[in-house]
């Protein structure tokens, strides 16, 4: 039986810059290769400074999602995480973690994020009502 790993999502956004970074060296990188066609080496230069520089864009954008972020204390590692949105992963153990006791004893799934669920679940509450 093969065990689920749930990641964080500031983990998640911070190693898509990451990627952001690496693939924008690798196209500078052909640029150099290419260096016999002048035109085609400044193409792919600015190619991977606009990745880089949209990598920047990434870093600085979960930076100030993660000053948002709920802060708290995994209940399996007892280490400090932060929370984005109704579940998340632990930033160290990868436990699925919830804050909204509704969502207590559910399987964990990241549908619960979306706001098309949380409109579905109202209007469930409404019909019931």
């Amino acid at each position: 039986m093969s065990q689920l790993v749930y990641s964080s999502k500031i983990n998640k956004i911070r190693s898509f810059a990451l990627i952001l970074i690496f693939v924008g060296i690798a196209i500078m990188y052909g640029g150099i290769l290419v260096k016999q066609i002048e035109w085609l080496m400044a193409t792919f230069f600015i190619l991977g400074v606009l990745f880089i520089v949209s990598s920047t864009v990434v870093y600085f954008w979960i930076g100030l999602l993660s000053t948002r972020a709920v802060s708290i204390i995994c209940p399996n590692c007892e280490k400090p995480t932060k929370m984005l949105g109704r579940v998340d992963g632990c930033m160290h153990c990868k436990q699925p973690l919830t804050l909204d006791k509704d969502l207590e004893g559910e399987e964990f799934d990241e549908k619960y994020n979306t706001r098309k669920y949380r409109r579905e679940v109202k209007q469930k509450q409404n019909d019931n009502q």
